[in-house]
């Protein structure tokens, strides 16, 4: 009721504006009990635990990369109901992102377009934001690599990265994938991908020894990808023994906004116009992985329905961010609520099968 009340104010105002007001009024309310007055549960949402990446997620319904890229909201985001939570991206230096405006609504759609470009303050502020949070959920972490970071030592900021983080996370996400940093999609290519994670997978299993807990990697892919990249990403995460990957982060294509306001803005497209296009990648990516690594679903979901796709289409967990935009904290609920219901009926289909 909160959201819904205050979604019309927060949209007429520059979207970024509105974001870098509505999460510090969240932590205030939050911070003093209010939580539960403006609609927050307060904690992960009772549902169907989902076993992955040797986990347990309380619930399916996780916040994706790039709401709270710095890591300052994580208490208040636990509120939210979410079973999981992951924060970035996160780069080795601070570095301000690409000039504003750089994030735009097209509410017709139900869709935005952001060309960010991973604006942090680096990952010495996020470890002390991580530090400083109760949160003691799931908690996923999201690295990237410095917009001037030459490609062929992209691998220098990740595995940097994941040496600072590592004892913070529950799991570490190699963005690769975001559109708004020059040259990064090419780290998705088989020349590129393969010595990538072989180094990353190095400092993992070398800070694995050194702390005597394994953290498992996820790896986050475009959408904008056809049937023989989809095939060649799936056999290089088996080869080298990712535990998951995420699928997708937002499109290049502009199908369903054309001719709307935003739509030609550069930039990904995130919302309801990337659901069909995700949710294909998904299925190839499932079929190409056959069950061997979990797939973690996102891209256009604002509803229950969109969620269930997801995981009909092969993904075993789901994550949003526009959808709660749009919809606010209680598309949590909803979906997870949903899910708890979907799944009884789908054990019974299994057995009468």
């Amino acid at each position: 009721m909160f959201y819904e009340l205050a979604r019309p104010f927060l949209f007429h105002l520059d979207p970024e504006v509105a974001h870098d007001l509505a999460l510090p009024a969240f932590k205030r309310f939050g911070r003093f009990g209010a939580g539960a007055l403006i609609g927050l549960p307060g904690k992960p949402i009772a549902g169907a635990p989902v076993e992955a990446m040797g986990l347990t997620f309380p619930n399916a319904v996780g916040l994706a990369a790039g709401l709270d890229k710095n890591g300052e909201f994580i208490d208040v985001l636990a509120k939210f109901g979410f079973g999981f939570i992951e924060v970035g991206t996160v780069t080795p230096r601070p570095q301000p992102g690409n000039p504003r405006p750089r994030l735009f609504r097209i509410p017709e759609a139900q869709a935005l377009v952001n060309r960010m470009g991973f604006n942090n303050h680096g990952v010495d502020a996020f470890v002390a934001n991580v530090k400083a949070a109760r949160f003691d959920g799931v908690l996923g972490i999201n690295i990237g690599k410095n917009f001037d970071t030459p490609i062929e030592r992209a691998a220098d900021d990740y595995v940097a990265c994941l040496d600072r983080v590592y004892a913070l996370a529950s799991y570490i996400t190699v963005n690769i994938s975001s559109p708004n940093t020059k040259n990064l999609r090419t780290l998705q290519g088989g020349d590129e991908l393969g010595p990538l994670l072989a180094r990353i997978a190095r400092a993992r299993d070398r800070q694995a020894r050194a702390t005597r807990r394994r953290v498992p990697l996820a790896v986050k892919i475009a959408p904008d990808l056809d049937d023989a990249a989809i095939a060649a990403i799936a056999g290089t995460l088996l080869e080298h023994e990712v535990d998951a990957v995420i699928a997708t982060n937002t499109t290049l294509s502009r199908d369903g906004v054309a001719g709307l306001r935003h739509a030609d803005e550069q930039g990904g497209l995130s919302g309801a116009p990337l659901r069909a296009r995700s949710t294909a990648v998904i299925s190839r990516l499932a079929k190409a992985l056959g069950g061997k690594l979990p797939v973690i679903g996102v891209g256009g979901i604002l509803s229950a329905a969109d969620a269930q796709e997801k995981l009909d289409a092969g993904a075993r967990l789901v994550q949003v961010y526009t959808g709660l935009i749009y919809r606010g904290p209680g598309l949590v609920r909803e979906i997870v609520a949903a899910l708890a219901r979907e799944t009884p009926r789908a054990r019974r289909r299994k057995a009468r099968a």
